[in-house]
């Protein structure tokens, strides 16, 4: 294991024992969560997107606020959905938080997942071509994305202005970006389209089928899967792999509250809303020990490079930077892997 973040879902509502209130908290927080979890040695910072719900929505202003803040820490998306984005204008805004934070975006997009709207994507103006998949028009929107960040041109030049005809490229341009995109793929099927486009993979605690195998047994096969079908499109270099997990260590009274009752939960297997079952990943509770061993032997966790510890934002800050430091300090070495230096 070489790298470990957070991932935060952003959730915000007014109601009992919830620490994040209000948008405008979750927001704050996401920031002074990064800030402290940088002090850690945490690697990673990275937020979920949803659309219509009370959840993070528009990624690049948090995370801009965040890398002005830190100057170690990986800062990322878990994911965009493309079928929301104008590709042109989302190259813009990438490049310049790209920028902004020394090269440190690691930006996960996909198809994205179910969500309250009906037709939401359409609501911002993106509806499919004839005979085109919402899935397929994110593709489609990606590719246009990374032809955008790669420098190529999109636009034609107006002669009168710039004395020549030429295709005209979106500015600014921060270099290395196209090489820190993933695909979040939730079938190995879609793992392995990941894997021939040469993009990084980004799998998370849900997959969109279910072979009757253990969660990390099938998610292990799809790494495996986006690895072989990497190799074999002859891409140069090493791509990235990370997972997805709920870690919740019980050392206290406030943690054996919240999470106790969730020991010994194992996946689940349900629909939604969609053909076919999806299969959810079990949650890790229990002791930093047992924790520890419980995830050396997860087979998708081996297979990965990097671990993101989906945290429950709602409970504020110091609950989060309490939770992040006892894995930090108490579960993680035991799988290899060892804080960030600071500065």
């Amino acid at each position: 294991m070489k790298r470990i973040g957070f991932l935060s879902f952003g959730h915000y509502q007014p109601v009992a024992g919830s620490r994040t209130r209000t948008a405008r908290d979750a927001l704050l927080q996401t920031v002074e969560l990064a800030v402290g979890a940088e002090e850690l040695g945490i690697d990673g910072a990275y937020v979920r997107v949803h659309h219509f719900a009370r959840q993070q929505a528009a990624p690049f202003p948090v995370l801009a606020a965040v890398a002005a803040r830190t100057s170690r820490i990986e800062i990322g998306t878990g994911v965009i959905d493309m079928r929301y984005e104008n590709p042109l204008y989302m190259a813009e805004e990438a490049a310049q938080v790209d920028l902004l934070s020394g090269g440190r975006l690691q930006l996960g997009v996909s198809r994205g997942s179910p969500e309250p709207a009906l037709d939401g994507p359409a609501a911002f103006g993106h509806v499919p071509a004839e005979g085109e998949s919402g899935a397929d028009m994110a593709r489609r929107h990606t590719e246009v994305f990374r032809r955008a960040i790669a420098g190529e041109g999109v636009a034609a030049s107006d002669p009168r202005r710039t004395g020549r005809s030429v295709a005209l490229p979106v500015m600014p341009q921060s270099p290395g970006l196209p090489d820190r995109l993933w695909w979040g793929s939730g079938t190995r099927a879609t793992a392995r389209w990941a894997g021939e486009q040469g993009m990084n993979l980004m799998s998370s605690t849900l997959l969109t089928e279910d072979t009757g195998v253990p969660f990390d047994e099938l998610q292990a096969e799809q790494i495996a899967v986006f690895r072989r079908a990497w190799a074999g499109a002859g891409h140069v270099g090493e791509p990235r792999v990370s997972v997805s997990r709920s870690v919740m260590p019980l050392v206290t009274d406030e943690d054996r509250h919240y999470f106790g009752a969730e020991r010994g939960s194992t996946d689940q297997v349900g629909s939604l809303g969609e053909p076919g079952l999806a299969r959810f990943g079990r949650s890790y509770v229990g002791e930093p020990d047992q924790l520890a061993e419980e995830l050396a032997k997860d087979a998708a966790v081996r297979q990965a490079d990097t671990l993101l510890l989906t945290v429950p934002n709602a409970l504020g800050v110091d609950y989060n930077l309490h939770l992040l430091g006892t894995i930090a300090r108490h579960v993680a070495p035991a799988l290899g892997w060892s804080p960030a230096p600071r500065g």
